[in-house]
C-alpha cells in the first residue's frame, strides 16, 4: 500500500483490477448468503425459526454497525487515505471469521442452544469485518470513477467478476462441501477471496477530499443522508433487489431438492446457468439500454423485465425447464446488477453540490444498514411459508405440502421484490434536468479546482 498522486483518468488495467476485487468481496457474501441457511438447518440442524429469529435480531447490529463504518470511513485521514487502510488491514481477519462460521463444534439435535450461540457470534464478527472491507471498496467507486461512461464500463467489469464469485460461492458450496466437507470449503473459498482482493487493491487510488465546509456530526450526517430525496427511493429499490436476488440463490436449493425432487446438487447448474446468461447479457444491456436511456429508466426496464421472469417458476415442473427458466432470469437481472452502483453514485454526486463534501462511506454504509433489512425480510418469509407447509428439519421425510410451499417462496417474493422496488424508482426524483444540473456544477466545480491547484503549482 502506497500513496501516490491520483490519475486524472483511471486505466484500463486499474478497471481491472478494481473490478478483479469483487471476487475478493462477493465470494465469502454469496457462500453466506446461499449457504448459511441450508448449512446451519438442514446440515447442523438448527429449527429453522430459531434461525429466522436469529438472523432478524442480527438486522438490530447492523442498524448501527453499517452508517457508523462509513462514517469513520469518511472522517479517516492518513497518507494512504480514507479506504485503502481499511481494505489491507481489515480483510485477513474478516476471512478468518468467515471460514470458523462453517467449522461449528455443535449439533442442533443434541446441543441446539450451543450451535445458535456459535452461529449468531460468528455472524456479528463477520459482519462488521465485512463491513469494513466493503464500505471502503464501494465507496472507491464513485471516487475512482467519475463520469457515468466510466461507471458504466466499471461496473460490466466488476459484473463480469461478481458471476465469477456468483458461480463460485453459489454454485461450488453444495459440490465442495459435499466432497470435502463444510469445513474445508469455508477454507478454501477464504483463500481464493484473500488472494483475488490483494491483488486487486495494488489498482486502487483516492483522488483526496474536495474542498467542504466543516465536516458534519455523525447525527448531522446521518439526518442528512436520510432526508436525501434521492437516496430514500434509491436504497428501497435496491433493498427490494437483494430481496429478489437473495429469494433466489436462497431458496434455489431447496426449490431444486423439495419441489423440483432432483438431486440438490443440480442447484450449481439452475444458478450457474443463470449467472453465465447474465455476464454475456451485460454488454447488450450497456450498448443497448443503458447507453440510450438513463440510470433511472435503466432500473425500471431491468425490474420489470426480472418481475417477469421469476413467474414461470410456479410452473415449472423438470429440471431441464428450470434450465431454460434461469436462462431467461438470467438475461433480465442482468439490466439490475448494472445499475446498483451506478445510481447510488449519482446520489452521492448530488449530496457533493449540496454539501461541498465527499461522503461516500455514509451513503453507503446506510444503503448497507438498508439493504442488510432484505436478509431479514428473506429469512423472516422463510421462517413463516417453511413451517406453514410442513417443512420440519426432525423429519428424515418431507410432507408433500412442502414442494408447494417453497414453490410460492421462489416466485412470489421475487415478484413482490421487483414490484416494490419498481414503485419506488417512479418516486426517484435524480433524473432528466435534475440529474444534468448535477453533473454540469461538478464539472464546473472540479475545472475551477484543478485551475485553482495549477495556479498554486506555479
Amino acid at each position: 500500500m502506497h500513496s501516490t498522486r491520483p490519475p486524472i483518468q483511471a486505466s484500463n488495467q486499474q478497471r481491472w483490477l478494481y473490478a478483479l476485487s469483487v471476487l475478493g468481496i462477493q465470494i465469502p457474501a454469496q457462500v453466506v448468503s446461499v449457504s448459511l441457511l441450508f448449512f446451519y438447518t438442514d446440515v447442523k440442524r438448527l429449527p429453522p425459526q430459531w434461525t429466522a429469529i436469529a438472523l432478524t435480531l442480527y438486522t438490530f447490529y447492523n442498524a448501527i454497525n453499517n452508517p457508523l463504518i462509513g462514517y469513520w470511513s469518511d472522517r479517516t485521514h492518513t497518507r494512504w487515505g480514507r479506504r485503502l487502510p481499511y481494505l489491507w488491514f481489515a480483510t485477513i481477519p474478516w476471512l478468518i471469521v468467515f471460514a470458523l462460521l462453517w467449522l461449528p463444534p455443535f449439533d442442533g439435535n443434541t446441543q441446539p442452544v450451543a450451535l445458535l450461540i456459535y452461529m449468531v457470534v460468528g455472524i456479528v464478527l463477520y459482519d462488521g469485518l465485512a463491513t469494513l472491507v466493503s464500505t471502503a471498496y464501494y465507496s472507491l467507486m464513485p471516487e475512482m470513477f467519475p463520469s457515468y461512461a466510466e461507471r458504466t464500463d466499471v461496473a460490466v467489469r466488476m459484473n463480469i467478476f461478481l458471476t465469477i464469485a456468483l458461480l463460485t460461492g453459489v454454485a461450488l458450496p453444495p459440490i465442495l462441501a459435499q466432497q470435502l466437507g463444510w469445513g474445508v470449503m469455508g477454507i478454501l473459498f477464504a483463500i481464493i477471496a484473500a488472494i483475488a482482493g490483494y491483488i486487486g487493491y495494488r489498482g486502487m487510488f483516492e483522488r483526496g477530499n474536495p474542498p467542504t465546509s466543516d465536516e458534519l456530526s455523525f447525527f448531522s450526517a446521518f439526518k442528512t443522508t436520510f432526508v436525501n430525496r434521492s437516496f430514500l427511493p434509491m436504497t428501497v429499490a435496491q433493498t427490494m433487489r437483494f430481496v429478489t436476488t437473495n429469494a433466489l440463490s436462497t431458496g434455489m436449493i431447496f426449490y431444486i431438492k423439495y419441489t423440483i425432487k432432483a438431486d440438490p446438487g443440480q442447484t450449481s447448474l439452475i444458478l450457474g446457468t443463470a449467472f453465465i446468461v447474465a455476464a454475456f447479457a451485460l454488454y447488450p444491456w450497456r450498448i443497448f439500454i443503458a447507453n440510450r436511456f438513463e440510470p433511472r429508466t435503466t432500473a425500471l426496464i431491468g425490474y420489470s423485465a426480472t418481475a417477469l421472469s421469476m413467474l414461470p417458476l410456479a410452473f415449472v415442473t423438470s429440471l431441464g425447464w428450470a434450465i431454460v427458466v434461469s436462462a431467461g432470469i438470467g438475461v433480465a437481472v442482468a439490466g439490475i446488477f448494472l445499475m446498483d452502483n451506478v445510481l447510488i453514485s449519482d446520489v452521492i454526486d448530488e449530496d457533493e453540490v449540496k454539501t461541498g463534501q465527499r461522503r461516500e462511506g455514509m451513503y453507503f454504509g446506510l444503503n448497507g444498514l438498508v439493504v442488510t433489512l432484505s436478509a431479514a425480510i428473506v429469512a423472516v418469509v422463510f421462517g413463516l411459508i417453511a413451517p406453514a407447509y410442513g417443512y420440519d428439519t426432525r423429519l428424515d421425510v418431507q410432507p408433500e405440502s412442502v414442494a408447494t410451499g417453497f414453490r410460492i417462496f421462489m416466485t412470489g417474493l421475487p415478484f413482490a421484490g421487483c414490484a416494490l422496488a419498481f414503485i419506488a424508482l417512479l418516486t426517484y426524483p435524480l433524473h432528466g434536468e435534475r440529474l444534468a444540473a448535477v453533473k454540469a456544477e461538478l464539472h464546473r466545480r472540479r475545472q475551477l479546482a484543478g485551475e485553482n491547484e495549477v495556479q498554486y503549482n506555479e
